[in-house]
């Protein structure tokens, strides 16, 4: 376990939010062979692929429901083609008795009616949606195409329809402090589940990017420059160190962090193993 010694506080904290983390994952059939490695009741983000449609994940979260774990759907705006769609994909949820959603933009290369999540989330409140739990995202290091004033306004027009916020995956510690002080600063006082990797291996991580898209791989290659040299060092990435680093922000009530939210990229077991040995050690 890396970073500075943890208080007591601390270290309950950690334990606590470990414990009852959300695990993202891609829609790949694959994923359903790791599913024994997590305990049922675990709840699971299915994120939104472009090539395999919104259909696939919400078809997946019906899987994982069945099996006893909890389903949150990635609903990507971009990908959704116009308010029937919208329909039929709320109501199909509906069905499967999935009632928990996260609100993107998305990258579809042909948009429908929805350019981004503020137009999606509006159109759901118009229509009505079965929904008791939808989460939107943040971005502690920015967007690559987005200023940041226009983030910053486009936070505030979608947490009236939001229940919480998920920040995008990010390794920088400093980053994340810095981005939730000022979102509080700014009056934005939706809770927030900070994301950060799980136990990342290199060469299955990026076995998984190439069946993502090659486009998709090269955004997270180029927003996230300096984790190749991290990826490759022996054993992959562990994110001790920058839970370590976070530990004071989590434990601290002002903050409002309700949770954490570990990108697996499908690698459930390795994730599991990895959190059972860092919730051993805190707890030592």
């Amino acid at each position: 376990m890396g970073g500075p010694a943890l208080s007591d506080p601390e270290r309950a904290t950690l334990r606590r939010l470990l414990g009852a983390a959300k695990l993202e994952i891609l829609p790949l059939g694959a994923v359903l062979a790791e599913l024994p490695a997590i305990e049922p009741g675990t709840t699971l983000a299915v994120t939104a692929s472009p090539v395999k449609g919104l259909e696939a994940s919400i078809a997946l979260g019906a899987q994982l429901r069945a099996a006893g774990y909890e389903a949150v759907i990635h609903l990507a705006a971009r990908m959704v083609a116009d308010r029937d769609h919208l329909r039929r994909l709320l109501s199909t949820m509906a069905e499967a008795g999935l009632d928990r959603a996260f609100v993107v933009g998305g990258d579809a290369p042909r948009p429908g009616e929805y350019p981004d999540a503020l137009s999606l989330l509006r159109d759901m409140a118009e229509v009505g949606h079965h929904l008791r739990e939808i989460g939107i995202g943040g971005y502690p290091e920015g967007h690559p195409t987005i200023p940041d004033d226009r983030l910053l306004a486009a936070l505030r027009d979608k947490a009236p329809f939001a229940d919480y916020m998920t920040t995008q995956l990010c390794f920088d510690g400093e980053a994340l402090r810095d981005w939730l002080r000022a979102r509080r600063t700014d009056g934005i006082a939706l809770p927030v589940d900070i994301g950060i990797p799980g136990a990342v291996d290199t060469a299955r991580l990026l076995r998984i990017s190439a069946r993502i898209g090659v486009r998709d791989a090269t955004r997270f290659v180029l927003k996230h420059g300096g984790l190749v040299g991290r990826l490759m060092r022996p054993g992959g990435y562990r994110p001790d160190g920058l839970l370590s680093n976070l530990a004071p922000m989590l434990a601290d009530p002002d903050a409002g962090v309700r949770g954490l939210h570990l990108y697996t990229f499908n690698q459930l077991e390795r994730t599991a193993a990895w959190r059972r040995e860092y919730v051993d050690a805190v707890g030592d």
